[in-house]
């Protein structure tokens, strides 16, 4: 953990100006009760207050069983329809209300009520019963961003089959990986999807996975992205099944939800780890709808008459939780879009915030820096007003949440970071708006009924204010976490609990929840995450966040996105190489070289002195927006590149050394 630069780096972010949310927002926000604090403090009980917000088929006997930690279960004895409750409990009263918006890159425009939804899902369920899927069966899905993925996967939860999504970007062979270890005999896919204009072929890409697998599919459900068939798309003969006449077959038919344990399945969402094995985070049906439904309706202040964009991909646990579940379960307006968001224009996506009166607008911090670096000229040609704006996926640095704050919610709307995972199903630490102040760059207080401290390599604890940083772990159970990693339950103790829990003990309050990140806590509890510890180089016997050197040089204006990686030096270890995109219209120079140095040298200290400011075009990112460092520490190290299969675009590491020239 850092330890000589600490003071200088949390005295820096605790002067950080908070921003109280707008009184407009507080006196509609649907939590302001500050004692939801202390009523979740009576643990696990508190909890029931998220759970209470769902229909439930038969009442659970006891919220939590800790007896046999870290396999937690929650609602014990409860049993619930995960697709009744995001769509028949809604029919009565919002069943002509909006439940997905899509609009589709090339214009197309679906607008799905929630009477629409309930009879397309039906149908898909009949047909998913029709091919031979059964209660607990796991249905792999590999698909973009189009209606038929949610409801597929509603369809799926509807007869109590588990579904397994693949982001639609990930390779065939990534696929074929993620068949095996789910043992899926039945795979939903599509002939194809567009991006940037082009009517991509999607179809082969299961066609090959398919030939790769060890595990035999039985049959493979096509979508079409229009009427017919992509030209070019082939069927394989007695698998191959296109949806259009499967549900054909079944229209109008409806399938009874099946009431499922509460400890039961929903899914299974592989975490795109960079090395080894995929991990299945393995998600129960109760606990985590509870913990969705709660956080979106506290955190993300979602009300059914709402228009809400996530705009991520629900290829990614944010996508099942805040587009997919959680908004369903409040019965609002959930948007989805299916394209990239600069074409054909910049633009777009202020366009569709503006068209559909968008109320709520969820998004990464790798998205904002993008939009930052185009410039305020295209949010400023569309008239759209946000209430709440979040951002997920990655630490946010202080100019980029100032500028999302200033130019796209106008100094209006309250923004909430927050910091959760895969496995932890839903957020974990952000603030509830209309009680905690904002503070950029910081992703806020854990929510009710969260336990989270950090801890030094030793165990012992890294108390609020101690200008130093820590290990950020969770210290007790909470109903949206994983139940454990699908058939490997040793890999789930060794990943997440094994380094400071005793392993031996029976008494859960033994059992620490690891996270992987690092943080500091502020003296008023605030937490600042710094990203994955694997992030972390020693620069002369000092620890140094790549967080907070990409924080430092982001404050120089013309900087649009930085990443650093660490340099072998023989003197020093590790000296920090800064790789740097330029706002549009901004040349690469010695000049502007120089500010970058200047501004870690001032933020931090001379002995983070960069070795190196390269000025590229792009950076290696993951299919999520995730910048993969670890890539542009081959490139400074002059070494081979690691995989790149995972990545948005593989080409760029490799454009990257070409344009430092092997630096």
């Amino acid at each position: 953990m850092p330890t000589q630069q600490s003071a200088t780096i949390e005295a820096r972010l605790s002067e950080q100006k908070s921003f109280p949310p707008p009184k407009s927002f507080v006196e509609q926000a649907n939590m302001k009760d500050p004692g939801i604090y202390e009523r979740f403090e009576n643990f696990p009980d508190g909890f029931v207050e998220y759970a209470e917000l769902l229909d439930w088929d038969e009442r659970w006997d006891k919220v939590l069983d800790a007896s046999d930690p870290p396999f937690y279960q929650w609602f014990v004895g409860g049993k619930l329809n995960v697709s009744k409750n995001c769509i028949d409990r809604h029919l009565d009263t919002r069943g002509d209300k909006v439940a997905l918006l899509w609009e589709g890159e090339d214009g197309e425009v679906q607008k799905i009520t929630y009477r629409d939804l309930y009879k397309r899902v039906n149908e898909f369920a009949a047909g998913l019963r029709a091919l031979g899927v059964k209660e607990g069966d796991i249905v792999t899905m590999h698909m973009p961003m189009v209606p038929e993925l949610p409801i597929a996967m509603l369809a799926c939860a509807r007869i109590g089959a588990p579904h397994s999504v693949v982001f639609g970007g990930f390779s065939a062979k990534a696929l074929a990986t993620r068949i095996d270890d789910a043992g899926s005999r039945f795979l939903v896919t599509i002939d194809g999807y567009y991006r940037r204009g082009e009517l991509l072929d999607h179809k082969s890409k299961a066609d090959e996975a398919l030939s790769m697998a060890d595990q035999e599919v039985e049959k493979v459900i096509v979508c079409t992205r229009h009427g017919g068939l992509r030209e070019g798309t082939t069927l394989v003969q007695g698998r191959d099944v296109l949806l259009s006449d499967l549900v054909a077959e079944h229209e109008g038919e409806t399938v009874e939800p099946v009431p499922r344990d509460a400890e039961d399945i929903l899914f299974i969402m592989y975490t795109s780890g960079t090395t080894g094995s995929p991990k299945g985070a393995q998600h129960r049906t109760g606990g985590y709808l509870a913990y969705v439904t709660g956080t979106s309706k506290y955190v993300l202040d979602i009300k059914p008459d709402d228009t809400y964009w996530c705009n991520a991909d629900i290829g990614w646990i944010t996508g099942h939780s805040y587009i997919v579940y959680g908004p369903l379960a409040l019965g609002t307006t959930s948007v989805m879009y299916e394209g990239a968001p600069d074409f054909p224009h910049k633009d777009r996506i202020w366009a569709i915030a503006e068209k559909y009166d968008v109320d709520i607008y969820h998004t990464s911090p790798t998205a904002v820096r993008m939009f930052m670096k185009w410039g305020r000229e295209y949010p400023d040609k569309h008239d759209f007003h946000f209430r709440h704006m979040t951002t997920v996926g990655e630490p946010i640095q202080p100019m980029a949440w100032m500028w999302y704050y200033e130019v796209i919610g106008h100094k209006e709307a309250v923004i909430v970071d927050t910091w959760w995972q895969t496995e932890t199903g839903g957020h974990l630490i952000s603030n509830l708006p209309a009680i905690q102040d904002m503070r950029p760059g910081h992703a806020g207080k854990p929510l009710p009924g969260i336990g989270a401290k950090l801890l030094d390599d030793n165990g012992e604890e890294v108390g609020a204010g101690a200008s130093k940083a820590g290990n950020l772990v969770i210290t007790r159970p909470w109903p949206g976490m994983l139940q454990t990693l699908y058939n490997d339950d040793d890999r789930f103790i060794k990943e997440y609990w094994e380094t400071f829990s005793d392993t031996r003990s029976k008494d859960w309050h033994d059992w620490v929840y690891r996270a992987g990140d690092g943080a500091f806590v502020s003296k008023d509890g605030y937490f600042r995450i710094l990203g994955r510890l694997d992030d972390v180089m020693n620069v002369a016997g000092h620890r140094l966040g790549t967080m907070e050197l990409e924080s430092a040089v982001a404050q120089v204006e013309e900087v649009a996105e930085a990443a650093v990686a660490g340099r072998h030096d023989a003197q020093k270890g590790t000296v920090p190489d800064v790789y740097v995109i330029l706002r549009e219209g901004v040349d690469p120079s010695d000049a502007v070289r120089g500010k970058i140095v200047r501004a870690v040298e001032e933020e931090i200290g001379k002995f983070a002195r960069p070795a190196n400011v390269l000025f590229v075009d792009d950076l290696p990112k993951t299919r999520s927006g995730k910048i993969m460092r670890r890539l542009l520490e081959n490139i400074s190290n002059d070494e081979k590149l690691g995989d790149t299969t995972t990545l948005r675009d593989p080409s760029v590491p490799e454009r990257i050394r070409e344009q430092v020239g092997g630096t």
